[in-house]
């Protein structure tokens, strides 16, 4: 008996390649992560342990403990992933360029293969982009927002306009209406590129829109963590009409 050509499944198709993916106990975009995968790449994720405080720096320091990213590191590495990834804008940015690059030293140090950050992404996409000055929007209070301001300048990134939402809590709910008008109001002609901060701001349906609004790159949170950790890996991500994917296949310089 003849087997059915659509029963037939390649080798290529079973082989997956792994993403390790550190999140915040409250991250609750999941599903937006997977869509940046191509159809051969995993996410494998974990939690941070719960910390009893609003979004705040007090928060994002405690979410960067290098002792509780090295343990999240440990526990994703079962599933052999190609990079590990730490999915948290805030924490990663907290503590200044330098703080980034320890959090990618710990991630390493507990047996990553390869480490990535969202503020580490961040760098590395606007340096692909060649993007100076940036507007940024934040669901954060001032005293948060001023962090990524600072962690910018360090990579010889000025921002131009800010616009923060003053979010403690349910990130997760704002909607893709309050951002595309957040943007609206934080662009100006000078800025080369739109970052969208925090990984649980949902953004993917929206970056193609405002790009073809805007006439410029439109970077976010869980976008340039995706795009570098694939990148890493030497794949490309998924993401039509999206500037920054057209470009995941470019090594930073």
């Amino acid at each position: 008996m003849a087997l059915d050509p659509a029963l037939v499944v390649t080798p290529a198709l079973l082989a997956q390649q792994g993403i390790g993916v550190v999140a915040p106990f409250d991250f609750a975009l999941d599903r937006e992560l997977w869509r940046w995968m191509p159809d051969d790449v995993s996410l494998y994720m974990t939690r941070l342990p719960y910390v009893p405080v609003p979004v705040t720096v007090e928060m994002a320091s405690a979410l960067s403990d290098h002792s509780i990213v090295r343990q999240a590191t440990r526990d994703v590495l079962t599933p052999e992933p190609r990079v590990v990834a730490y999915a948290c804008a805030s924490g990663s940015f907290v503590r200044g360029a330098t703080g980034e690059s320890r959090l990618t030293e710990t991630m390493l140090s507990a047996g990553a293969p390869a480490a990535v950050t969202t503020s580490g992404g961040l760098a590395e996409s606007l340096r692909l982009l060649d993007a100076r000055r940036i507007a940024v929007v934040t669901p954060y209070i001032d005293s948060v927002t001023d962090r990524l301001v600072h962690f910018l300048r360090a990579h010889d990134v000025q921002v131009v306009s800010r616009v923060g939402l003053g979010l403690l809590s349910h990130i997760w709910k704002v909607g893709y209406g309050e951002i595309v008008e957040a943007v609206a109001r934080v662009d100006r002609p000078e800025a080369e590129a739109v970052f969208i901060s925090c990984t649980n701001v949902p953004t993917y349906d929206i970056i193609a829109p405002l790009e073809r609004m805007l006439g410029k790159p439109v970077l976010t949170a869980n976008q340039v963590t995706m795009c570098s950790a694939l990148r890493a890996m030497g794949w490309t991500a998924a993401g039509e009409g999206q500037s920054l994917v057209r470009l995941s296949g470019t090594t930073a310089v």
